[in-house]
């Protein structure tokens, strides 16, 4: 088993229970296409939220933030614009937010909302 994978899905599972307690309604998981990948769509209010999801043990591993670089952003939104079309959402309001879950048995999360776009 890969033991970075099992750290991101142990974030997105905390992730997923701290959206919906502030009233996000889950699209997708994992969402793939081309090469880029969305871990969490989801819908709050008028938005459509693409999120990315970073699992650090510590802050000392740098926030979430600083883990997408302009490459991947690029990929992100390529892969959220896929979505859009494939859902026949064009003209949807959409902003794209980072969560970073910190800590070992007890979590913090920094959500970053509207982190960036084109």
């Amino acid at each position: 088993m890969d033991a970075n994978k099992d750290k991101g899905n142990y974030g997105e599972a905390v992730v997923l229970g701290y959206l919906q307690g502030k009233g996000y309604e889950i699209l997708k998981q994992n969402y793939k296409k081309y090469d880029g990948e969305i871990d969490i769509i989801a819908q709050d209010g008028e938005y459509i939220v693409f999120i990315e999801v970073k699992y650090r043990r510590g802050a000392g591993f740098g926030d979430g933030l600083e883990a997408i670089t302009r490459a991947k952003q690029k990929r992100i939104v390529k892969t959220a614009k896929a979505y859009l079309y494939e859902e026949k959402k064009w003209d949807a309001a959409c902003r794209f937010d980072v969560l970073s879950v910190f800590g070992r048995e007890v979590l913090e999360i920094e959500h970053i909302e509207n982190v960036f776009g084109e």
